[in-house]
């Protein structure tokens, strides 16, 4: 039985007169159960509590009772753990009557014939309570409920439960019109937890309208989007609830992508920004004053264990800003372009795996025209779309820099994209007047924001390149030609090989200034394609080499010293024909010789190092005797004498001849399965390595 809300409002005023927080919680509980309980209750008006607010004796004191009746509860909630049975009840409780008071949708009293007329007055009495309440760090409570119950693997908080903090932490700001500060304070306390988006989607998904129907994420990039707003958001936030930030903010993106393309531009700008924030605390390596973090690796900030547990599901939010179709979207000017060689010759290919000579001679003779084409050229570099590629391109970059131990996922997300790498090396052909080589040359000597981002584009480019091409077998490369076909491949590779020169040789790239990233990326991808080439050829003869570099000079800058020189020998000796590095090879292994003193002439021959070798240990006593030998030792010369099966030394001098069925004995043995070393394979016969035999005893541990 119920009595009337005037009397209930006055026992109520007795009782907060000499509340005391600890002493009194069940009598509070109970109180608010029976509050919410009177506003169930059907066709009885003046049992509803909220029918006080018309009644203009009781208006003013009732909202201050119901101002401290909600803060109240606001603080109980301060200490409530949701994984607890019994808590999470109250949670519910509590939160419940902030909800129903909060708002007017479930009033009974507005729902009588005639009273629709009171509802702006009843909505602005929420508006009321709700501006209390924050002005109360209601956000600050919320926010440390919301952590204690998400920063976990699995969610503590019911769906109830976490559909009422989203909605309480909503309302003040459709209240104010979103304003900056209700909508900053949002940011920082709730769209910052880990997880929070992947878990209403899971288990509240109906919520997630207050965020589409509100234009949530639109209205928070334009907010970060401004240096001083961003500025205090960031000021805010640790390191990896910055993280968190941008991971709710992508699967936000993601369950709006019919929504992007309206604010794609600054949406690409605020990532990039929460990025840059985030590997502001990167470090490169281990130290006293790092720690590890699960998705950014060494941290210069200390983890939180808890927030540690909730990781993987921060990780599942970030993984969408690589999904299928947030690639699509953001490369959607990458996408229209036409295929990069489109009206080129292409080459003929065998249907079989074995590459026949008239193949070969087609081949290289399409190759031939494809080396001598120049580069297309024609987009402005200020145009919208080249523009919009650019800045897609940096957010990427900037992701694998600052999400280390995502990069290998990052890559695999955008290789899974079909056509998007030929057709992203297609539109660095076509940029500026000239083609993408001359633009990007003329780009080294500038530091400009224009260059930096066309530098992205280039790496990500190669950084994907290589991601792809070290995983393709032989039939999807040359037969199914996916993703590149073979005269793109022949076009890219001989652009990375002439910018790789030109870093290299102009001393632009030294191995520690601004473009060492770049390089290293170019470098990759095309020494892969090299070692492709090698392996089965897809270009020219002659297709690496670099016309402008004379012999004669290198060879001259190498007596000097010079660092140029030594770069290029150790990092692209490919560009050098193979007679002139043969020539070099001699020249440095006779230079060797004479520096360590081991250099036959008329006057004086070099003492040989002798070792004693059983024929029926020809492994062990080679392996043993040679790796006492100091390296000088093994770079002069080696005589061998044998011992045969009754331990009697072989008769014969060694000139060489020994030596060498030393080695041919010694490569049979190693090589031979027997020995456990390696082991071949079925089909093929090829032989590969056995390392995990290096962790047991038996015949390899010798090596």
């Amino acid at each position: 039985k119920f009595a009337p809300a005037v009397t209930i409002f006055k026992a109520t005023e007795r009782f907060l007169y000499f509340f005391d927080e600890k002493k009194d919680d069940e009598t509070f509980q109970t109180l608010c159960r029976y509050i919410l309980a009177s506003m169930e209750v059907e066709g009885d008006s003046k049992i509803w509590y909220v029918s006080l607010a018309l009644n203009k004796e009781h208006v003013l004191q009732w909202i201050q009772q119901m101002k401290k009746l909600l803060w109240q509860c606001c603080c109980y909630l301060k200490t409530l753990r949701p994984e607890n049975g019994d808590q999470a009840k109250l949670v519910s409780l509590y939160l419940n009557m902030v909800v129903i008071f909060t708002d007017t949708t479930t009033w009974k009293v507005l729902k009588i014939k005639g009273s629709e007329a009171l509802r702006p007055g009843m909505n602005q009495l929420c508006a009321n309570l709700l501006g209390h309440l924050t002005s109360k760090d209601l956000y600050v409570i919320l926010q440390a409920l919301l952590k204690r119950g998400l920063e976990r693997s699995q969610p503590t908080l019911k769906r109830a439960a976490l559909a009422a903090i989203v909605t309480i932490s909503m309302r003040p700001l459709i209240s104010t019109q979103f304003s900056q500060h209700l909508l900053t304070a949002f940011l920082v306390h709730i769209l910052s937890l880990p997880g929070l988006i992947l878990h209403l989607s899971t288990i509240a998904e109906q919520t997630l309208l207050l965020f589409r129907n509100n234009n949530v994420l639109e209205k928070s990039i334009r907010l970060l989007e401004q240096d001083q707003n961003s500025r205090i958001v960031f000021n805010s936030l640790e390191g990896s609830y910055s993280l968190c930030l941008l991971a709710n903010m992508v699967q936000l993106a993601y369950l709006q992508l019919d929504m992007l393309p309206v604010i794609m531009e600054p949406f690409m700008g605020v990532v990039i920004m929460l990025l840059a924030r985030c590997q502001s605390y990167v470090q490169n390596k281990q130290s006293s004053l790092t720690h590890w973090h699960p998705v950014l690796g060494w941290f210069s900030q200390r983890i939180n264990p808890a927030l540690n547990e909730a990781m993987p599901n921060v990780v599942k939010q970030l993984q969408l800003l690589w999904a299928r179709n947030m690639v699509k979207q953001l490369f959607s000017e990458v996408l229209r372009f036409k295929p990069m060689a489109a009206g080129t010759p292409t080459s003929e290919t065998p249907d079989s795996a074995p590459v026949k000579k008239a193949f070969k001679k087609a081949l290289q003779k399409s190759s031939v025209k494809l080396k001598e084409m120049r580069s297309m050229g024609g987009r402005k570099l200020d145009s919208p779309e080249v523009l919009s590629v650019c800045h897609v391109c940096v957010l990427y970059q900037s992701a694998l820099k600052t999400l280390t131990q995502l990069k290998l996922d990052i890559l695999t997300g955008l290789c899974l994209q079909e056509d998007l790498l030929s057709k992203l090396w297609g539109f660095i052909d076509e940029l500026g007047p000239s083609g993408g080589l001359k633009l990007f040359l003329e780009s080294l000597n500038s530091d400009t924001e224009q260059s930096h981002q066309l530098f992205a584009v280039l790496s990500l480019s190669c950084d994907c390149g290589s991601h792809i091409v070290a995983i393709l077998d032989d039939m999807e490369m040359y037969e199914q030609q996916k993703p590149f076909k073979l005269e793109e491949l022949v076009k890219i590779s001989s652009f990375l090989n002439a910018f790789a020169f030109r870093l290299l040789w102009d001393g632009i790239y030294d191995g520690k200034n601004k473009h060492t990233s770049l390089f290293q990326s170019v470098h990759t991808f095309l020494m892969l394609l090299y070692d492709r080439d090698c392996r089965r050829r897809f270009t020219a003869s002659g297709h690496w080499l670099i016309k402008e570099l004379k012999p004669s000079t290198l060879v001259s800058e190498l007596e000097k010293g010079k660092r140029r020189a030594l770069l290029l020998l150790h990092m692209m000796p490919h560009v050098i024909p193979h007679k002139d590095r043969v020539i070099l090879f001699r020249r440095f292994v006779t230079d060797e010789k004479k520096a360590l003193g081991i250099i036959e002439n008329e006057c004086a021959s070099p003492k040989p190092t002798l070792i004693t070798v059983h024929r029926s240990r020809m492994v062990e006593d080679g392996f043993q005797q040679l790796a006492l030998q100091p390296s000088q030792a093994l770079k002069g010369i080696i005589r061998v004498k044998f011992v045969n099966d009754l331990g009697l030394d072989e008769a014969g001098i060694d000139q060489d001849g020994v030596f060498k069925e030393f080695l041919e004995e010694i490569i049979n043995r190693v090589f031979d399965p027997s020995l456990n070393l390696f082991k071949m394979t079925s089909g093929e016969e090829r032989l590969y390595p056995l390392t995990h035999l290096l962790h047991t005893g038996g015949p390899s541990h010798s090596v």
